[in-house]
């Protein structure tokens, strides 16, 4: 983390974007992941030409292998970069000054996923279980402390639901989008807890560094404005989009991809409320409670203000 930091002060004062002879202005859009519809809106704005009606040229670009989208972003490889405001937060804590600047998601789609006739019912069910979850999960760390569990185990999670179609005690993390559709699809009847109903909730964010919202204020609000048109667009009308991101990757089904941008509406992921107005949104009080809970488990120093890790200025 230091050699990014390092890095970021020698490279933290960019210059202007240039404008190419289109006369408009080249954005590097750095998602956490393929692309896929939990990042539909980005490639609706794309698609129907919001960014170039702010002036923008906007490349939306996957995770490399191996790659961090905040080293890709503190180092000048992107400009703006996809994570969640509790990164941010820890990132923050670390010496990397990054900056939220809007809200992709207001709850976290994040979940753990049982099978129907598990005993875990609430996370207070959880003690004595073994979890699959990512290494060095703080939505588990939160849990653990708040429920005062003593006897859980962790094991690393993957990216299949083999060992969960396996193990009817199997316990996962993971996208409420996503895998219990492949759970359906394989006949094994699910229930999910959404961690954001753990009393964890941090939004999903968009970030750059404090200099590239300093120096260029202008170009984020309207990457910003263009970004939320686009949201608003896809959850009524994902069919177009979706069809070009099957086409960036492959990977992805129609079936799949229309069961995500359905479950992205229905819970309200994005909007919040359900009202479109609500998206991109943030408050003071979230980052405050998510902050205070980041030092209460000693994830972050306490001299961090979360203030500091996001700006509401960018959303009007």
């Amino acid at each position: 983390m230091a050699i990014i930091a390092s890095t970021l002060i020698l490279s933290g004062c960019r210059s202007r974007p240039t404008a190419p002879p289109n006369g408009l202005t080249p954005i590097r859009l750095q998602l956490d992941w393929y692309p896929q519809p939990e990042v539909g809106g980005f490639y609706t704005a794309q698609l129907n030409g919001y960014y170039k009606d702010e002036g923008l040229d906007v490349a939306i670009l996957p995770l490399p292998q191996y790659g961090s989208v905040a080293q890709q972003v503190a180092t000048g490889k992107a400009d703006i970069g996809l994570g969640s405001s509790d990164q941010v937060l820890e990132w923050l804590s670390n010496g990397l000054p990054l900056v939220a600047v809007s809200a992709t998601m207001q709850h976290d789609p994040q979940a753990i996923m049982v099978h129907e006739q598990s005993s875990v019912r609430d996370f207070k069910d959880l003690d004595g279980h073994t979890i699959a979850a990512q290494t060095g999960a703080t939505w588990l760390k939160y849990v653990i402390s708040r429920y005062g569990l003593h006897q859980v185990r962790q094991v690393p999670s993957t990216l299949s639901i083999a060992n969960f179609l396996a193990d009817p005690a199997y316990v996962q993390q993971i996208f409420i989008t996503s895998e219990p559709f492949f759970a359906q699809q394989a006949g094994a009847p699910v229930r999910t807890l959404l961690i954001s109903n753990s009393g964890y909730d941090p939004y999903r964010v968009q970030f750059t560094t404090r200099d590239f919202a300093a120096q260029h204020p202008d170009l984020v609000a309207r990457f910003v404005r263009a970004s939320i048109r686009g949201w608003a667009d896809y959850l009524q009308h994902p069919d177009a989009t979706n069809a070009h991101l099957l086409a960036l990757n492959p990977a992805l089904n129609p079936a799949q991809e229309a069961y995500t941008a359905q479950a992205l509406k229905q819970a309200a992921f994005v909007t919040g409320s359900g009202s479109p107005q609500e998206i991109g949104h943030m408050s003071a009080d979230r980052w405050q409670t998510t902050s205070s809970q980041l030092k209460n488990l000693g994830i972050i120093g306490s001299s961090i203000d979360p203030a500091s890790a996001y700006s509401l200025d960018f959303v009007r």
